[in-house]
């Protein structure tokens, strides 16, 4: 009796559960779909069916507790992979974010310029019934019309009302806006062009004042392309996501849209010196690093290891300590090294009695970036290597001393080779997460020095990851296309060395 009472109390939970997480999930949807963004509504409907398929029904008890991490693993890992293939080929960039709709009605809107006479008038806001109109002044000539986006009216002198600037506040069937309308009034106001004469319309700047302006572009449909009025010049679709001048397809109108443009972003790699040269450098300044910092945090651990390995006296207060740089959060140790780098006020220089520009001069930089990062990775190895000395069997130890080895030729015959097999894995996960360390060289020497006057975005100590957040958001010119192309080769570089290095120290071999 008391087994179905607890099997219908958990039922019930089960059922109740579901239904609020598919409650959830389902107004998430429709919100996403509301912004059209239809990709993500259709996963989130799709994961509220698997979820009541899969804990509403019998159809598969193991996938009960595999599906949560399954629709987590797609959402956080595949979806922005996928997202990110996508985005390396397209142009998108700064003026290319838009859609091409959004970006025809923004040409449209911004293709505009002040008439040759540069007749400007005084004018107040107001309403024609529902309808947003103006009333302008011609202080000059004591004329007075009102105008909204289709008509103009002329207005008697006398039947207008000034104020002492001689400027008309109130005309028949002309309501003014008062101050409480006035404060909201400039967005909606400014986006109208206001009947002016032919091609001429009175453009708002302010709320006081309008130009008299005429259309300069015209959007022709059912060709697809723009023309200046002025000058006959034509602009078409060069299908990198701009309208370009049919006769320099340098000239561009502005903005233009994300469009697709392939590999092109990847052939630029490679054969835009712009691109290449830099990349190359950050490349390689990319593996030295991460080799340097395995390399340097690997020995140090090891070393203090191997002391810390015999029975000495205050051992684990020694080991305490040398855990203290793993504890404390990497952020705060990264700022409190920054500080202590500082040229003029740094306890380094002030220690040793020198006057380093410690993140002025590129080798400088580098080496308190490959300082830093020792002091912050050398407790980690630290406790791995202890952990894996006492996994070593003393047996094997003994017999080599037994045979004459001294404690060099133990350590490099027997101790060594063992660590390396044990340790191997995390020497390689060590080497990818240091090719990726962005918070060290963003919060440390911000990628410099870099020669800023020549428009360099590479620094000395940038490493591809921080060059290619550079890429997308650090300069004027945000390519994100191409740093989507650029994340993708890290992605490939770092997958690939990894299982290189796992497949020649055999270590897969070992879990066949």
């Amino acid at each position: 009796m008391n087994f179905l009472i607890r099997g219908r109390v958990a039922l019930v939970l089960k059922i109740v559960i579901v239904s609020l997480l598919s409650a959830i999930l389902l107004m998430l949807t429709q919100s996403a779909f509301a912004q059209r963004e239809y990709v993500i509504a259709a996963y989130l409907a799709i994961s509220v069916l698997i979820l009541a398929l899969t804990y509403l029904t019998k159809i598969s008890i193991p996938l009960k507790f595999f599906i949560p991490g399954i629709l987590l693993l797609t959402a956080f890992v595949i979806g922005p992979i996928l997202y990110t293939v996508g985005m390396s080929g397209f142009n998108y960039k700064t003026g290319n974010i838009i859609s091409k709709t959004e970006a025809i009605e923004l040409i449209k809107a911004e293709g505009t310029e002040a008439s040759p006479d540069g007749i400007a008038f005084d004018l107040a806001l107001g309403r024609i019934g529902s309808e947003q109109a103006i009333l302008v002044s011609d202080v000059t000539n004591l004329k007075y019309f009102v105008s909204t986006g289709k008509t103009r009216t002329e207005v008697n002198p006398a039947d207008v009302t000034l104020n002492e600037y001689g400027v008309a506040i109130a005309a028949p069937n002309f309501t003014s806006l008062d101050d409480s309308e006035l404060s909201g009034a400039d967005k909606s106001y400014s986006e109208i062009k206001f009947k002016y004469d032919g091609d001429f319309f009175i453009a708002l700047e302010g709320l006081e004042t309008g130009i008299v302006s005429q259309q300069v572009l015209k959007y022709e449909a059912t060709n697809d392309q723009f023309v200046n009025l002025v000058d006959g010049t034509l602009y078409k679709d060069n299908g990198r996501g701009n309208y370009a001048s049919v006769n320099d397809e340098s000239t561009i109108l502005e903005p233009g849209w994300r469009a697709p443009i392939w590999f092109e972003n990847y052939s630029k790699i490679f054969t835009d010196p712009r691109v290449r040269e830099p990349l190359v450098r950050v490349f390689l300044w990319t593996i030295t690093f991460a080799l340097l910092t395995v390399i340097t945090t690997f020995a140090l651990g090891l070393l203090l290891a191997l002391a810390l390995n015999k029975p000495i006296r205050g051992r684990r207060i020694y080991r305490s300590i040398l855990v203290l740089p793993y504890a404390m959060p990497s952020v705060m140790s990264i700022l409190i090294w920054g500080g202590m780098f500082n040229t003029e006020f740094g306890a380094i220089n002030t220690l040793f009695g020198t006057d380093i520009a410690w993140f002025s001069d590129p080798n400088f930089a580098r080496t308190a970036v490959i300082l830093v990062n020792l002091w912050l990775g050398f407790p980690y190895f630290y406790l791995i290597s202890s952990g894996s000395l006492q996994a070593i069997p003393s047996e094997l130890q003994e017999a080599a001393a037994i045979d004459g080895a001294n404690p060099r030729q133990i350590f490099r015959k027997i101790t060594l080779p063992l660590l390396m097999q044990i340790l191997s894995p995390l020497l390689i996960a060590s080497f990818a997460f240091n090719f990726n360390n962005f918070n060290l060289i963003y919060l440390l020497t911000g990628g410099g020095p870099r020669n800023n006057l020549d428009g360099e975005i590479a620094g000395a100590t940038d490493i591809l990851i921080s060059y290619t957040y550079k890429i997308a958001f650090g300069s004027e010119t945000q390519d994100l296309g191409l740093a989507s192309a650029i994340s993708l080769i890290i992605f490939v570089l770092v997958a690939s060395i990894s299982l290189y290095s796992l497949r020649k120290s055999k270590v897969l071999e070992s879990f066949a």
